[in-house]
C-alpha cells in the first residue's frame, strides 16, 4: 500500500517493533508530490523477515511495499538516493529518487517536459524548438541542393519543336493536317536582334535585368500564394523566369512544377551568361500570329529580320508580349477582341514602352518625341494548307477550344493535338457550291466594277436542338479575304429581327396604356397572331401610354416601310408576311424594348452583338448579330423553343489524352406554344410573303427576309425541322484602312438588293443538297395562343390592302405630345370580341376582298381585305423581291 494513504492505527505490539517504528523519521514531503506525515510510532511496513523494512542499496527503507516487490522482481536493490535525498522520502516526480536532488528519467528527449506540470509540462523548451527549427532548416537545404544539382538548363532549340494539329471531319476522316510545325521559328543570336528590341523588352519587361540575380522571391511567392487560393496563375516577374517559363515544357499548374522552375531559374541565374539568356527569351517568347520567338514575330508584323526592327517596330513588339490575343490589331479570341479594341490597347501600350524607355535611359527624350504615329503592322499571312473554307473551320474550332477548354492560343500553336470538329463534308461542299455559282452567274464586278466589288456572302447552318454547326461559308477564300462572314462582322440583320418581337408579344403581352413602363404580367395582355396593328407608311410611333416617342432631343420618329406601301390595319401574321416595319416597330414599344431583348437573347443572340434599345428601330434589326448565331436563334423556335448553344468541336486530344468532350448545353427559351406559333407565320412568309423562292426547296420550311437601311446588307434565315440556315450578304473593301459597308444597289444588274433575292436563292439550293435523302418532316401544331388585340390606329375592320401613301412629311422638329390618347383603344369592345380567336374574321371577307387582293394585284401581290385575305391573295409581280423598307425618318436598318 503507498505511503500517501492513511494507514489505520495498528495496535501495540503488532509484529514490529515499536521502538523501531518510532525512531525512523517522518519522509520529507517532495517538491512534486505530497508525503503523508506518519503518525507516532507508526512506522512503514516491509516485506523483510522479522518485521525489518526492506532496504535499498543505501541502506535506506523503500517507500513501500510495492517498491521494495519490484525492485524484487528487477532481480537487484534500487540505487541509492542521491545525496541530499531526505532519509527514505520519495522524489517528487512519480518517478523521481526523492527530494531536490532527485535524479531525472534518462530519456532521449525530455517531452513530455520533466518536474513540470499542466500545459507547461507540454510546451517544448527554447532548445527543443531550436534543435526543430535546425533540423527543418537542414533538411530544406539538403532538398534544395539535391534538386538544384538535378535540374538541367533548358535548351532553347528544344523547347523550338513543334507538333501538328490534325482537324477531322464530323464523321472522323481527316480535314486537314495544319498549325503546330507552321511556326517556322528560327533561333537567332543575340547579335541579330535589333538593339531597339533587346531596350524595349528590357525596360519594359525587367529593368534591373543586367544586375539582379535573375529571380524574384517576392514574384514566386505571390505567384505561389495565388495559385493556393485558388486564382490566376502568375508567370515569374524576371526575365530569367519567364525565359525558364517558355523553355520548360511542362506547363501544368502545379506546386511541384513551381518549385522545379524555380530551381532552374537559380541555376540559369548562376551558370548562364545575361546576353544568353536575353537571347533565349526573346527566341522563345510568343508574339501571337504562330510566331514563337523574335525572327518570326518580325517577319509576321513587319515583313522585317528582327535585326532591322526600328524603334517604333520593336516597342510594338515588346507591347504584344503582354498578351497578343489582346494586343494584335488583327483581333483575337472573344467579344473583347476585336479589332478596334485590340488596336487601341497596342496603341496605348506602345506609348508605354516608349515612355518607359526614356525614363530607364534607353531612350532620349528627343529620339522619343520622332515616334509619335502608331506602326501598324501588316494584315497576317495565312498557310496555304487553309486555302479555301479550310482556313474559316480551324480558326472558328480553335476559337471554340479557347473559349471553352483550359487550352491557350500558345498551347495550340506548339501543336500536338487532335481536333474533331462538327462540320460535315458534304454540306460544307453544298453551301460552297450554292454561293459560288450564284456569284458565278450574277456578280460581275469586270462588267459592273462601281457595284460589283467587294460582294461578300456568309453563311452559317445548325442542327435544332443540338447545336452542332454542320456548315459555314466564311468568304470566297481564307487566304484573300481576312474576315469569317459566318462569324460577326458587324452586318446588321433588318427584318430577319421581326420573330423575336412576335415572340416577346406572344410570350410577355402588350403593356396596358395606364399602367407605369415595367408592368407585372397580370397587367400585360398576350397577343395573338391574329391582332390587328397599324402598317401605315410613315407611321408616327407611339410610347406604349399613347404618348408621341421622341428621342433626347425631342425629335419624333416617322417610321417608313419599304417600297413606301401602307396599311391602313393588318394581322400581325401578314405583317410578318409583307415584313411591314410600322406595325413591327410599334408593337416592339407597345411590349417593351427590354422584352424584345430578352426574346433574342433566350432564342440564342449573345449581348455584344445587340444594338441599343433607346430607339424604335431596335425591332426591325439596327443589330448585327453573327449568321452563326441567327441560325441557332431560329434553331430554338424549330424545335418548339428549346435552344442548344452552337458548338463547333466535339472533342479534344492532346499529348497526354482526351483534353475535352463536348457536353451539351440546352435550355427551354420558350414554351412550345410560343416557338410553335411563331414558327406558323413564317411558313406564311415563304408560302404567301416575301420568301416565296424558298417554296423551291419543296419541303415543310420556315423563314424570314431581312434587307437594312441604304440596302447594306440582305439576309435570309429559314429552317426546317432537321436544319436552320442563315444567308447573308454585304459590301465591303476588308483591305482598306478603315473598312465600312458599302451600298448594294445596281449589285448583280438589280435595282436593289433584297433578302429575298440572292440570299434566298442560295438558302434553297444549299437546303436541297443538305437535306437530300432525308424525310419532309413537319412543324409541330401550334396551340392557340392569345388574345385578339388592336394596337394603336388598328381598325377592328383591317385593310391588309397597300393604300396610298399619306400625305405626312417627315420632320425633325420637335412636337408636343398630344392632349389625349389616339383612338381606339389597344382593347377591343364587347361587340367587337370573337369567342374562336383563330376564326375572327371583322371585318372584310374570307377570300380578301381589298383591291388588290387577288393574285398579280399590284407589285408584291398584297394581302386581301379580310384577316385571311393572304390565302387568295398570293404575290404577284415581283412579289419575290420585296424586302424591307427604309429605316424611317433618321435612318437606321430596316425590314
Amino acid at each position: 500500500m503507498s505511503e500517501h494513504r492513511r494507514k489505520p492505527p495498528q495496535p501495540n505490539g503488532g509484529g514490529r517493533p515499536a521502538p523501531r517504528r518510532g525512531a525512523q523519521p517522518p519522509p520529507t514531503a517532495s517538491p512534486g508530490r505530497r508525503a503523508t506525515p506518519q503518525r507516532e510510532g507508526h512506522g512503514t511496513r516491509g516485506p523483510a523477515a522479522g518485521g525489518r523494512p526492506a532496504e535499498d542499496a543505501a541502506g535506506q527503507p523503500y517507500a513501500s511495499r510495492a517498491e521494495a516487490r519490484r525492485a524484487a522482481q528487477s532481480g537487484g536493490r534500487r540505487r541509492g538516493a542521491a545525496a541530499g535525498g531526505g532519509a527514505g522520502g520519495r522524489g517528487g516526480g512519480r518517478r523521481g529518487t526523492g527530494g531536490p536532488g532527485g535524479e531525472r528519467p534518462k530519456r532521449f528527449i525530455d517531452y513530455p517536459r520533466w518536474g513540470k506540470s499542466g500545459w507547461r509540462r507540454w510546451m517544448p523548451s527554447f532548445k527543443q524548438i531550436s534543435a526543430i527549427c535546425l533540423v527543418f532548416l537542414g533538411t530544406l537545404v539538403g532538398l534544395i541542393g539535391v534538386s538544384y544539382a538535378m535540374v538541367t538548363v533548358p535548351d532553347p532549340n528544344a523547347a523550338a519543336n513543334t507538333q501538328k494539329n490534325v482537324y477531322y471531319w464530323a464523321d472522323g476522316t481527316r480535314m486537314v493536317v495544319s498549325g503546330g510545325g507552321d511556326l517556322n521559328r528560327q533561333i537567332v543570336p543575340l547579335d541579330q536582334i535589333s538593339k531597339n528590341m533587346q531596350n524595349a523588352v528590357i525596360s519594359m519587361e525587367n529593368a534591373s535585368f543586367w544586375t539582379d540575380s535573375g529571380v524574384d522571391p517576392q514574384g514566386i511567392a505571390r505567384a505561389v500564394l495565388r495559385m493556393a487560393e485558388g486564382g490566376e496563375t502568375q508567370s515569374g516577374s524576371t526575365i530569367t523566369q519567364q525565359y525558364v517559363k517558355n523553355t520548360y515544357l511542362d506547363q501544368s499548374q502545379t506546386v511541384t512544377r513551381k518549385f522545379k522552375e524555380l530551381m532552374i531559374s537559380i541555376k540559369v541565374g548562376q551558370t548562364v551568361s545575361k546576353r544568353d539568356v536575353l537571347a533565349g527569351y526573346l527566341n522563345t517568347a510568343y508574339y501571337g500570329r504562330g510566331a514563337y520567338g523574335i525572327q518570326a514575330a518580325s517577319q509576321a508584323y513587319y515583313g522585317v529580320n528582327a535585326n532591322a526592327l526600328k524603334p517604333d517596330q520593336a516597342a510594338f513588339l515588346a507591347a504584344v508580349l503582354n498578351g497578343p490575343n489582346l494586343y494584335d490589331p488583327a483581333g483575337g479570341v472573344g467579344e473583347n477582341a476585336t479589332p478596334d479594341q485590340n488596336t487601341a490597347r497596342a496603341e496605348q501600350r506602345w506609348r508605354e514602352v516608349l515612355d518607359r524607355e526614356v525614363k530607364t535611359g534607353d531612350m532620349s527624350q528627343q529620339d522619343r518625341q520622332k515616334y509619335q504615329t502608331f506602326p501598324m503592322p501588316q494584315k497576317p499571312k495565312r498557310s496555304t494548307d487553309k486555302a479555301g473554307q479550310i482556313g474559316y473551320m480551324t480558326d472558328l474550332a480553335d476559337k471554340y477550344v479557347f473559349n471553352n477548354t483550359n487550352i491557350t492560343q500558345q498551347d495550340l500553336a506548339h501543336g500536338g493535338y487532335q481536333i474533331y470538329t462538327t462540320f460535315d463534308k458534304k454540306d460544307m461542299t453544298a453551301l460552297q457550291n450554292a454561293v459560288d455559282d450564284v456569284r458565278k452567274k450574277n456578280i460581275r464586278p469586270d462588267l459592273r466594277p462601281d457595284t460589283d466589288k467587294y460582294v461578300q456572302f456568309g453563311g452559317a447552318s445548325v442542327v435544332p436542338g443540338d447545336g452542332a454547326i454542320k456548315a459555314i461559308y466564311g468568304g470566297e477564300n481564307y487566304l484573300k479575304h481576312f474576315t469569317d462572314n459566318a462569324d460577326y462582322t458587324g452586318a446588321q440583320v433588318g427584318s430577319t429581327f421581326k420573330p423575336f418581337v412576335l415572340a416577346a408579344a406572344m410570350r410577355d403581352g402588350v403593356r396596358k396604356p395606364t399602367g407605369p413602363p415595367d408592368q407585372p404580367d397580370s397587367m400585360r395582355t398576350v397577343v395573338s397572331p391574329k391582332s390587328m396593328y397599324t402598317g401605315i407608311n410613315k407611321w408616327k410611333v407611339l410610347n406604349y401610354d399613347g404618348s408621341v416617342w421622341q428621342d433626347k432631343d425631342g425629335n419624333e420618329w416617322l417610321q417608313q416601310n419599304d417600297d413606301n406601301d401602307s396599311f391602313k390595319s393588318i394581322d400581325l401574321k401578314s405583317a410578318m408576311e409583307q415584313s411591314v416595319n410600322s406595325t413591327y416597330v410599334q408593337l416592339g414599344m407597345d411590349v417593351g424594348l427590354d422584352k424584345v431583348k430578352q426574346a433574342a437573347l433566350d432564342a440564342g443572340v449573345t449581348s455584344d452583338s445587340l444594338a441599343s434599345t433607346n430607339g424604335p428601330s431596335f425591332s426591325i434589326g439596327t443589330s448585327s448579330p453573327s449568321a452563326i448565331r441567327m441560325a441557332d436563334a431560329y434553331a430554338t423556335f424549330a424545335k418548339s423553343g428549346l435552344q442548344a448553344e452552337p458548338y463547333s468541336v466535339t472533342k479534344v486530344m492532346g499529348p497526354k489524352g482526351l483534353a475535352y468532350q463536348h457536353e451539351a448545353k440546352t435550355k427551354k427559351a420558350f414554351d412550345p406554344a410560343v416557338a410553335d406559333n411563331v414558327t406558323d407565320v413564317l411558313q406564311g412568309v415563304i408560302q404567301e410573303g416575301t420568301g416565296t423562292a424558298a417554296k423551291a426547296l419543296g419541303r415543310y420550311a420556315a423563314g424570314k427576309t431581312g434587307t437594312t437601311d441604304d440596302n447594306k446588307s440582305a439576309w435570309f434565315t429559314g429552317y426546317t425541322p432537321q436544319l436552320s440556315t442563315s444567308i447573308g450578304m454585304y459590301r465591303m473593301d476588308d483591305q482598306a484602312k478603315n473598312p465600312t459597308f458599302l451600298k448594294m444597289y445596281g449589285v448583280g444588274g438589280l435595282q436593289k438588293i433584297y433578302g429575298a433575292s440572292f440570299p434566298t436563292e442560295i438558302w434553297t439550293e444549299y437546303m436541297k443538297a443538305a437535306l437530300a435523302g432525308q424525310p419532309n418532316e413537319n412543324f409541330e401544331t401550334p396551340q392557340p395562343i392569345g388574345q385578339m388585340v388592336y394596337g394603336p390606329g388598328a381598325s377592328p375592320s383591317p385593310s391588309a390592302t397597300p393604300s396610298a401613301t399619306p400625305s405626312v412629311t417627315p420632320s425633325t422638329k420637335p412636337s408636343a405630345p398630344p392632349s389625349h390618347s389616339p383612338s381606339p383603344s389597344t382593347t377591343p369592345s364587347p361587340s367587337q370580341s370573337c369567342g374562336d380567336l383563330f376564326n375572327c374574321q371583322p371585318g372584310g371577307t374570307t377570300n380578301g376582298g381589298g383591291t388588290n387582293g387577288g393574285p398579280g394585284g399590284g407589285p408584291g401581290g398584297g394581302p386581301g381585305g379580310g384577316t385571311t385575305g393572304t390565302t387568295n391573295g398570293g404575290p404577284g409581280t415581283g412579289g419575290t423581291t420585296k424586302g424591307n423598307g427604309n429605316g424611317g425618318l433618321f435612318g437606321g436598318p430596316n425590314g
